[in-house]
């Protein structure tokens, strides 16, 4: 582009824009379902790698669809992105999809943009993005908490704490969707403990975070991105008021385990 672009500003172009390129591709209707996750995740990782490193040519860049690359470790500017997250949502033409794209400084997740190219409130054909340098304000809570979970396998220990909770299970796809589901008012607590990677949640959280919701590990410490082992376990993003309360719940559960 000829005008230079902020960092955020960045990281919500280019998820706007793999997301339209990912809908022109479903649309096109040249891919049977089960190619269809596959050419979505390749073309929008093209663009959004080749994009960053032009635009970016010294940050370090970690994608899902990308080979890894050790150098990405001497950096203190990481990009993560994850082209389609959410592929089965993205092939079934369901809303609960998303693009990520976000940026770690020194390990800390400090810009994000998440794409819903599936929402489209405004009517304009090119769907939502949240963006942490452009923070919403947060509906107002509901009498009765909502978790969101995953549609398919919902973790026994988000299950349990929402059971203790006497909270709404609210089944979706992403964990970009789910996460922005907070921001948006239709859930208040998303509790992950079935595995993830740094792609999985770096953008949502930067995202979230600046919407002013709780975000950590289920054990309450940080999230640090731009690791050498990309593999991030668990995660919750929630309300700050209900922080105390669910990662009591999940203590509570890992003792009940350890003496049981």
């Amino acid at each position: 582009m000829s005008v230079a672009l902020s960092d955020a500003a960045l990281a919500s172009y280019l998820a706007e824009i793999a997301g339209r390129l990912l809908l022109d591709v479903r649309a096109s209707g040249l891919f049977s379902p089960k190619a269809l996750g596959k050419a979505g995740d390749q073309t929008a990782n093209q663009f959004l790698c080749h994009a960053l490193r032009e635009q970016r040519p010294d940050d370090g860049l970690l994608s899902e669809e990308e080979k890894d690359n050790d150098d990405r470790l001497a950096k203190s500017r990481v990009w993560i992105v994850d082209p389609v997250d959410g592929t089965r949502e993205y092939g079934e033409e369901r809303a609960d999809w998303a693009v990520h794209v976000g940026l770690a400084i020194d390990g800390q997740p400090v810009i994000g943009a998440v794409a819903l190219p599936g929402l489209d409130p405004e009517g304009r054909g090119r769907g939502m993005v949240l963006r942490s340098d452009e923070p919403l304000p947060l509906p107002p809570a509901p009498e009765k908490l909502r978790m969101v979970v995953s549609r398919t396998r919902p973790a026994a220990e988000a299950v349990a704490v929402a059971a203790a909770l006497d909270a709404e299970l609210v089944p979706m796809g992403s964990a970009g969707a789910k996460a922005m589901a907070i921001i948006l008012g239709q859930a208040d607590i998303y509790l992950h403990s079935g595995g993830q990677f740094e792609w999985d949640s770096m953008a949502p959280v930067a995202v979230a975070l600046a919407h002013g919701l709780h975000c950590s590990r289920i054990d309450g410490s940080p999230l640090v991105y731009n690791q050498q082992d990309v593999y991030l376990p668990d995660l919750l993003i929630c309300r700050t008021e209900h922080a105390e309360a669910v990662l009591g719940h999940v203590a509570r559960l890992k003792q009940d385990a350890i003496d049981a």
